[in-house]
C-alpha cells in the first residue's frame, strides 16, 4: 500500500508548532522557538522604545552647568511617588514588551527558567521604569533578576542597575558597600567597570565626600568606551576641582574636554572655555590668547546656539580690564540673544547693575538689580544678597536725590540775582529745546503713521507714484515712505523734508497749534508773536471767545519767575534745606561704608558733610566713622582724626573707644546693641517711666547710627503705654518720617496703617459682661501708699479664700497707676467687694474704688481717658 506523506505533512508540522508554542515543555524546539521569538520580536520592539526614550531624555539641554553636574544624565524632575503608571510613552512601550516577553513566553518548569531571554526582559522592564523615574518598581525588577537568574550573563549589570536605583532612593552609603564588595570580588568588563566607578563617584558626591568621588570619576574616565560619557566625566572631574580649589587641575580636565572637539558635545567643549575662563587670572594670565580663543569662538557658525554663554565670558572679560563701554555691549548683546539660561540670564543683569553701580547711577543699578531678582531662584544664597543690595538702594537713591535736590538749591539761594536769572534762562533754553525736539518727533512719527495708513489703503489709481518701465515695481521717491522703508537705512526717502506730504502736514500743524508766527529770534516768546496770534485767532472766532488764544500762550514754566518764586526766602527755611541735606550725606556715608563697603564714596559724603557746618549731634559720629575709614585707606589721616576727637570731645563715647589701646578689650556693654538689649529689657520689665526719662539721652548718643532708628520705636512703644494711642500714633509718625527705609521705620509705617485706625475705634461699651475689675488710683512714686493698699488686698483675698480672684499692679500714665482686683464675673459682685474693702473694719481701703468692665478697661488702658469714662457714669 503507498502512503502519501503529502497529505500527513500538514499535520505533522501544526502538531510540531503546537509542541514549540508549548511554555510547558522543556524541549530543545520549545527553549529555542521562544527564546527566538523573545529576543528578535518582543524585546527588540521593546529595546527600539528604550532606546528612543533615553535618547530623548538626554536630548533634552536641561542640564545647569553653573552647578556641579552629576555623572549621570538623567536629572530628577519631580518628587518620587509610589505610582505604577508610566510617564513616558517610549518608556511605556518597553515596559509593556518587556512585560508581554514575561507573561507569554516564561519557561518556568521544575522552579528553573528555560527562556534564557526572561532575564533581558526583566533587566528591560527595570530599565523603563527606572528612566520613567518609578524606583520602587524597578527595584522590584532588578532584586527578581538576582534571586531568580543568579548565572544569568547580565548578573553584573542587573547589579550596577540596582545601585543605580538605590542611589535614587537616597541609599548612597549601601550603594558604596555593595558596589566595592562586587569590584573586589568579581573581574567585569570594562564598561560595567567604568558605570560602577562612575555610580560610586555619584553616591560619594551625594555623601559630600568630594576626594573620593575624585579618584572614582578618574577610573570611569579610564574605563569607559563611550566618548559621551567621556567628556561628562571630564568635566565633571574639572568642577570638582575648581571646587576643591585645585585651579591648575580643574583647567587641565576642561582642556581635556576642549581637546576632544567633535568627539564631544559641543555645549561641554563650550562650557568648558566658559569655566577655563572663570579661572583665568585677569593680572598675569595671557591675555591676548584669551581675546583670540574667545574671539575665534565668536567668529565660528557653529558656535551659534552658544553665543549667550560667549559674548557673557568676554564681557566678563572687559569687566576685569575696565573696558566698561565694551562689558556693557558684550552683556546687552548676550542678553539680546533670548538665552534659555535663566542663571545665565541673570547673571548678565547683575553684572549690569554692578557696573552702574560703581559708576553712581543708582536708579538704573536698581532696575537692573530688579531683573535679576526676577530670574534668580528665590531659594538661593545669591538671591538673598541681591535682594538685601536692592533694598540698601532704595535709601541710597532717596538720600542721592535729596542731597542733589537740597544742593542745588542751596548753591541757588547763594547767587546774586543776576546770576540766578541768568542760571534760569540758560536751563530754559535747555527746555525748550528738548521740548521741541519731542515735539517735531511726535510729529514726524504721527505724519508717517498717517501716511502709512494711507499708502496701505486700497486705490486704483496711485497719482503720486510713478513706474519705472525698466523696473516697474520701483515706486517713485516721492512716495510717502512707509513703516517699512522708515525701518530701513538704506531708503532716502525716509528724510522729513524729503517727503511733500509730510512736509505740508507738518506745516499744517505748526499753524493750526502756533498761528502766523514772524520769523525771527526766539519766535515762541516773543511778544509780537504773541499778540498777532492772540489777534488773529479772536478775530477768527465768529463767537467772540478766545478759546484758541489758550494753545498758544507761553506755558508759566518758560519764565524766571516760575523757578525764582518757588526758591525759599525765609532764614527758617533755608536752615531746614540745610539741615535736611547734611543728614541725607551723613546717611549715605553710613550706608556706603556699612553696607556696600565702599569706602571711597563714604568718606567722599562724610568729608563734604563736615564742611557744610553740619548739627552737633552729626559732627562726632562723622569723625569717628571717617577714622575707621582713614584706618584702612590713610594711616596719616585716622591718626589726625583721632587726636580731633580726643582734643575736642574727650568726654565722649567714642574718644574712650579709640584711646583704648587694645580695642577688643572694651566692655560689651559698650556696644550699641549691648546698651539697646539693656533699655529694652527694661522696656519688657514695665520700667516704662525710666526708659522715657533716658531715651532722649540715648537717641543723642546714638544718633546717626543705624541703631538710631531702634531706639527711636522703642520711645514710640513707650509713650504708647505711658500716654496713649494719640501721642502713640505721632511718635509712631516721627519713626515713620525720619527713618524711612529702615525695618523700624517700616514696621511704624505698618502699625499706623494697620492698627492704629483699629485703636482708634474702641469706644466704652455698655453691655453686660462676665469679666469684671476693681481699680485703686495709686501715686506712680507713691511706693508708701501703694505698699499698705496691696498688704490689705492680700489679706482680703486671703481671709475670703478667693481663690479664683487675684490683684496686679498695673502701669497708666507717668504720674498714676492702678492696683486692679481681677476674676469678678458680675459688676454687683464687685460692687459687693468694693463695699466690704471699704466698710469692713479688718481692710478699711479709704480710696475710691472703681468698678469696670474688662473690656471698658482695655480702651481706658489705650487712650488713657479715665476722666471720661468717670464722667460718663455720673451722667
Amino acid at each position: 500500500m503507498k502512503i502519501n506523506i503529502f497529505k500527513t505533512l500538514p499535520f505533522l508540522l501544526f502538531f510540531a508548532f503546537l509542541v514549540a508554542c508549548s511554555t510547558k515543555k522543556d524541549t530543545f524546539l520549545a527553549r529555542n522557538s521562544h527564546a527566538l521569538s523573545t529576543k528578535y520580536n518582543i524585546l527588540y520592539n521593546g529595546k527600539v522604545g528604550l532606546d528612543k526614550g533615553v535618547q530623548t531624555l538626554k536630548s533634552n539641554d536641561d542640564d545647569d552647568f553653573w552647578q556641579l553636574l552629576p555623572p549621570e544624565k538623567m536629572q530628577i524632575v519631580e518628587d518620587f511617588t509610589a505610582t505604577t503608571k508610566p510617564i513616558n510613552a517610549d518608556f511605556e512601550l518597553a515596559e509593556t514588551k518587556a512585560t508581554k516577553a514575561i507573561q507569554k513566553h516564561s519557561m518556568n518548569i521544575g522552579g528553573r527558567e528555560k527562556n534564557s531571554q526572561i532575564d533581558e526582559a526583566y533587566l528591560m522592564l527595570g530599565k523603563a521604569r527606572y528612566y520613567d523615574q518609578r524606583f520602587v518598581p524597578a527595584l522590584d525588577a532588578f532584586n527578581y533578576i538576582l534571586y531568580k537568574y543568579p548565572n544569568s550573563s547580565k548578573i553584573y549589570e542587573a547589579k550596577i542597575w540596582r545601585e543605580k536605583t538605590n542611589m535614587r532612593l537616597g541609599n548612597d552609603a549601601l550603594v558604596i558597600k555593595n558596589i566595592s564588595k562586587l569590584l573586589e570580588e568579581h573581574q567585569v568588563k570594562k564598561q560595567v567597570f567604568a558605570d560602577a566607578n562612575a555610580l560610586l563617584a555619584a553616591s560619594f558626591l551625594n555623601l559630600e565626600e568630594k576626594d573620593s568621588a575624585v579618584a572614582k570619576i578618574k577610573k570611569a574616565i579610564a574605563f569607559t568606551k563611550i566618548n559621551q560619557e567621556r567628556a561628562r566625566y571630564r568635566f565633571v572631574l574639572g568642577q570638582l576641582y575648581q571646587e576643591l580649589g585645585y585651579k591648575d587641575s580643574a583647567v587641565a580636565a576642561y582642556q581635556q574636554v576642549i581637546n576632544m572637539n567633535r568627539k564631544a558635545e559641543r555645549k561641554f567643549v563650550i562650557q568648558a572655555h566658559a569655566k577655563k575662563a572663570e579661572l583665568f587670572d585677569y593680572q598675569i594670565g595671557d591675555t591676548i590668547s584669551f581675546v583670540k580663543t574667545f574671539n575665534k569662538l565668536m567668529q565660528d557658525r557653529e558656535n551659534r546656539p552658544y553665543k549667550d554663554l560667549i559674548f557673557h565670558q568676554m564681557a566678563v572679560y572687559h569687566d576685569k580690564q575696565n573696558n566698561w563701554e565694551t562689558a556693557m555691549d558684550l552683556y546687552n548683546a548676550s542678553l539680546k540673544t533670548n538665552s534659555k539660561d535663566s542663571y545665565l540670564v541673570a547673571s548678565n543683569y547683575r553684572n549690569l547693575g554692578n557696573m552702574y553701580f560703581r559708576n553712581a547711577k543708582y536708579p538704573s543699578a536698581a532696575k537692573y538689580y530688579d531683573s535679576t531678582l526676577v530670574k534668580l531662584n528665590k531659594k538661593t544664597r545669591e538671591f538673598g544678597k541681591i535682594q538685601k543690595i536692592r533694598s540698601n538702594l532704595d535709601e541710597v537713591i532717596l538720600y542721592e536725590a535729596l542731597a542733589k535736590r537740597n544742593d542745588s538749591i542751596l548753591n541757588v539761594v547763594a547767587m546774586n540775582p543776576a546770576d540766578r536769572i541768568v542760571y534760569y534762562e540758560k536751563y530754559i533754553t535747555t527746555l525748550q529745546k528738548k521740548e521741541e525736539l519731542k515735539r517735531l518727533l511726535d510729529e514726524k512719527n504721527k505724519a508717517i503713521q498717517e501716511n502709512s495708513a494711507r499708502n496701505n489703503a486700497p486705490s486704483s489709481i496711485d497719482p503720486v507714484s510713478t513706474q519705472d518701465p525698466i523696473r516697474p515695481n520701483r515706486k517713485s521717491t516721492l512716495t510717502p515712505p512707509t513703516m517699512a522703508s522708515v525701518n530701513s537705512q538704506a531708503a532716502a526717502s525716509t528724510f522729513y523734508f524729503y517727503n511733500f506730504t509730510t512736509v505740508a502736514f507738518g506745516k499744517l500743524e505748526f499753524k493750526k497749534t502756533w498761528g502766523d508766527r514772524v520769523l525771527n529770534g526766539n519766535w515762541r516768546l516773543s511778544s509780537g508773536n504773541i499778540n498777532a496770534a492772540v489777534a488773529d485767532s479772536l478775530t477768527a472766532d465768529k463767537n467772540g471767545t478766545a478759546k484758541e488764544s489758550a494753545s498758544i500762550i507761553v506755558a508759566e514754566q518758560y519764565t524766571t519767575d516760575y523757578y525764582l518764586k518757588q526758591l525759599p526766602t525765609k532764614q527758617v527755611e533755608r536752615d531746614s534745606i540745610h539741615k535736611e541735606r547734611n543728614f541725607a550725606y551723613y546717611q549715605l556715608g553710613i550706608i556706603y561704608k556699612e553696607k556696600f563697603k565702599e569706602n571711597d564714596l563714604a568718606i567722599a559724603k562724610l568729608e563734604y558733610l563736615l564742611k557744610n557746618n553740619p548739627e552737633e549731634k552729626l559732627i562726632l559720629p562723622a569723625m569717628y566713622n571717617l577714622y575707621k575709614l582713614y584706618q584702612i585707606s590713610d594711616t596719616n589721616k585716622a591718626e589726625a582724626m583721632k587726636n580731633r576727637i580726643a582734643t575736642q570731645y574727650s568726654d565722649s563715647r567714642y574718644a574712650q573707644i579709640i584711646n583704648n589701646t587694645n580695642p577688643s578689650a572694651i566692655s560689651a556693654i559698650d556696644s550699641p546693641e549691648s546698651v539697646y538689649n539693656k533699655w529694652y529689657k527694661l522696656f519688657q520689665q514695665e520700667q516704662f517711666v525710666l526708659v522715657l526719662e533716658n531715651s532722649d539721652a540715648l537717641i543723642a548718643q546714638f544718633s546717626g547710627e543705624e541703631i538710631g532708628s531702634k531706639f527711636e520705636l522703642l520711645k514710640a512703644a513707650v509713650i504708647g503705654k505711658l500716654k496713649g494711642v494719640t501721642a502713640y500714633k505721632n511718635a509712631l509718625q516721627v519713626v515713620a518720617d525720619n527713618y524711612p527705609n529702615s525695618e523700624e521705620g517700616k514696621n511704624a509705617l505698618l502699625i499706623l496703617n494697620d492698627q492704629i485706625p483699629f485703636l482708634e475705634k474702641m469706644e466704652f461699651v455698655t453691655t453686660d459682661s462676665n469679666n469684671w475689675k476693681i481699680l485703686y488710683q495709686v501715686g506712680a512714686r507713691d511706693a508708701k501708699n501703694t505698699k499698705a493698699l496691696e498688704e490689705k488686698i492680700k489679706l482680703f483675698l486671703a481671709s475670703e479664700n478667693l481663690q479664683k480672684m487675684y490683684y496686679s499692679y498695673d502701669i497708666y500714665t507717668d504720674k498714676e497707676n492702678f492696683i486692679t482686683i481681677h476674676g469678678i464675673q458680675s459688676k454687683g459682685y464687685a460692687a459687693d467687694i468694693a463695699l466690704v474693702l471699704n466698710e469692713n473694719i479688718k481692710y478699711k481701703i479709704s480710696d475710691a474704688a472703681i468698678v469696670v468692665s474688662g473690656e471698658n478697661y482695655k480702651v481706658i488702658q489705650i487712650k488713657k481717658n479715665l476722666e471720661t469714662y468717670l464722667a460718663s457714669k455720673k451722667q
